[in-house]
């Protein structure tokens, strides 16, 4: 029941949300903390293991296979050196900074802390970059961190973890540790991505189809760990590589598929989000000796260490290697408003909270793990202080540094050119196939064939043209409307034979279908 709860509140929440100026993620965490002290409403605690390996694969693999391999490709250096260099120098910096704001703390957990906050999380860059629409380069380089700088953390995390109980772990086990999962990781992903693929294209069934695409996530990641490597990297090779190739698979899955995910990634991303404010009771239950004041002290000045170690970062790893011709070649002029963007988008969320809450209540020994409510408690307050002052002041930032808009018209341009050289490919094709007599076809049909085809031809360059002076509409638009309202006529006929027993409810499902698909095509997404 406090499950069902939890998806039901969080989504209507979520839905409630999207009419409102706050961004949706920042509600959901309010909500959640206001929610918590509720009479009734019971503890719900973050467990690492169904966090980490149920809801971190659907939620890396969705938003994998939405990102573009060749952007990310022609992105790697930045996104390498925010994914594996900040996150390492994260761990450091502020596990150093812990170390010497926290009196008592032994350095050993203090670096645990540090990995611990070192990530942004990859639910909230790609729900912030989402909503304020950043410039490509800049939303391509914050999903690449998200998606990898995780398996980054958790290695580094286990790592300091074996230091403070007590089992003796050292630098060069660590960086071996580190190579060991992320060679693996990947090395489970090219494995899988192939039989994978060629499974989802020879099924003959959009739903059995799917029903692979939802376990897909799960079983990279299981693989990986029990082979000790990174389920992470894992997930996210096999979901770039499903993504680009995506055109292979049949159209009826790939609608199906494209409702479903968008489906569970909207149900997944609003429980994780009402989870972290759930969360402050639990934290709060466990503090302990540490005053309000004190530990209110203590979470100011980590989180503003947090904010500052990233820019400390950010600047020289996007400035210095262009020290070198050839790179400054390759990637043109760069002011400083991209970096600054990137330095404040590093929201941390549930993945943070997840890794610590797998703290160990002891040491090897018996002893109690040194500090670990005030971690838990610090850990907490790091998430929401990026998440509701960096989240809130993001989207008004961006308007302010004013980034140049979409250049829409060179934007349709292309696309109107690519959709042209289609058709005339598609043209000859059709061309081809009626000189076979085997594919003769009455004038009429076939005429509609190509009617079809100019009609998609045409629409894109329609949009370059001239709006209605009356309605603001371009032709196109005003093409898809009386479009949608002849369709909206013939259902409405349908369900009345139905009602009136002239068809069956199968032969409406079935007409409807093919008055959906129709819609569909004449519809182009525009959100």
């Amino acid at each position: 029941m406090p499950l069902l709860l939890l998806v039901a509140g969080s989504a209507a929440v979520a839905a409630a949300g999207r009419r409102v100026p706050v961004p949706v993620p920042l509600l959901l965490v309010a909500v959640g903390l206001v929610v918590s002290y509720l009479p009734g409403v019971p503890d719900y605690t973050l467990d690492p293991h169904i966090v980490l390996p149920l809801l971190l694969p659907p939620l890396l693999y969705t938003a994998a296979s939405d990102s573009s391999y060749l952007d990310l490709r022609a992105q790697t250096r930045p996104v390498a050196l925010l994914s594996v260099g900040y996150v390492l120098f994260a761990t450091f910096i502020v596990g150093c900074a812990a170390y010497l704001i926290v009196p008592g703390l032994p350095l050993t957990a203090a670096l645990v802390l540090g990995a611990v906050v070192a990530p942004p999380d990859a639910v909230a860059a790609t729900a912030v970059a989402r909503r304020v629409g950043l410039p490509s380069r800049i939303t391509t380089i914050l999903q690449g961190e998200s998606l990898v700088n995780d398996a980054t953390a958790i290695t580094a995390f286990k790592v300091a973890l074996a230091a403070a109980v007590g089992e003796g772990a050292t630098w060069a086990g660590g960086i071996g540790e580190f190579l060991i999962a992320a060679v693996g990781g990947v090395g489970v992903g090219l494995v899988l991505m192939v039989p994978l693929h060629w499974l989802r294209t020879h099924l003959r069934e959009a739903l059995l189809q799917n029903t692979l695409s939802l376990l897909i996530p799960f079983v990279a990641y299981a693989v990986a760990e029990q082979v000790y490597a990174s389920g992470v990297l894992a997930v996210v090779v096999v979901a770039l590589y499903l993504g680009h190739r995506a055109w292979e698979v049949d159209f009826a899955t790939r609608l199906q598929e494209e409702a479903v995910w968008k489906m569970v990634a909207f149900v997944l991303e609003s429980a994780v989000f009402a989870l972290i404010g759930l969360q402050l009771p639990v934290v709060l239950k466990g503090l302990g000796e540490y005053e309000g004041v004190e530990a209110a002290r203590y979470a100011l000045a980590l989180f503003l260490v947090v904010a500052v170690t990233r820019f400390v970062w950010v600047y020289p790893a996007t400035f210095l290697p262009r020290l070198s011709a050839r790179v400054r070649a390759r990637e043109g002029d760069l002011s400083w408003k991209g970096p600054f963007v990137i330095g404040w988008a590093g929201m941390r969320g549930v993945v943070s909270l997840a890794i610590a809450f797998s703290i160990p209540l002891t040491v090897h020994g018996g002893a109690p793990f040194p500090e670990r409510n005030l971690i838990l408690f610090l850990t907490f307050t790091t998430v929401i202080g990026t998440l509701v002052v960096q989240g809130v002041s993001l989207p008004p930032l961006i308007r302010l540094l004013k980034f140049p808009a979409h250049d829409v018209q060179a934007e349709t341009l292309a696309e109107a050119n690519a959709q042209a050289q289609a058709s005339r490919a598609a043209e000859q094709r059709l061309d081809d196939l009626l000189t076979d007599e085997r594919n003769a076809l009455p004038g009429p049909l076939a005429d509609r064939l190509r009617t079809v085809l100019e009609r998609r031809r045409n629409a894109v360059w329609e949009r370059l043209g001239q709006v209605n002076p009356v309605t603001g509409e371009t032709v196109d638009d005003t093409y898809r409307r009386l479009s949608r309202e002849m369709i909206s006529a013939e259902r409405d006929v349908f369900v009345r034979l139905r009602d009136g027993r002239y068809i069956d409810d199968e032969m409406l499902r079935t007409l409807l279908r093919r008055l959906d698909l129709e819609e569909a095509a004449a519809y182009r997404e525009t959100t």
